[in-house]
């Protein structure tokens, strides 16, 4: 599996206008093979930035997400640049080990 994860650092005031983007979105990541599931975090603390979680089959998968024409969609029209208190980062990640509460 693979893990991608933005840093989105929201400026005061604009939180509800970035949630309402994700859950207002039009599904399009959803639609892409290897797409396994997404996380919006949102911070316990102020300052802090949010999370936007993807997981994917492969790096490869992911990959073609980026290059699709879904993903130009759904980054189409974004928030004005005031609504974010600095730049985002992005991190992607292998995942080396997985655990959960066992299925009954």
């Amino acid at each position: 599996m693979f893990v991608v994860t933005n840093r989105v650092p929201v400026a005061e005031g604009h939180e509800a206008a970035f949630e309402e983007r994700f859950r207002n979105r039009a599904g399009q990541i959803e639609r892409n093979p290897g797409f396994l599931g997404m996380q919006i975090l949102r911070p316990a603390k102020p300052g802090v930035p949010y999370l936007v979680q993807t997981t994917w089959e492969s790096r490869e998968a992911f990959e073609r997400w980026v290059d699709s024409d879904d993903f130009r969609q759904a980054h189409a029209n974004p928030l004005p640049k005031s609504a974010f208190s600095g730049p985002s980062a992005m991190e992607m990640h292998e995942v080396i080990l997985s655990a959960g509460r066992p299925s009954r």
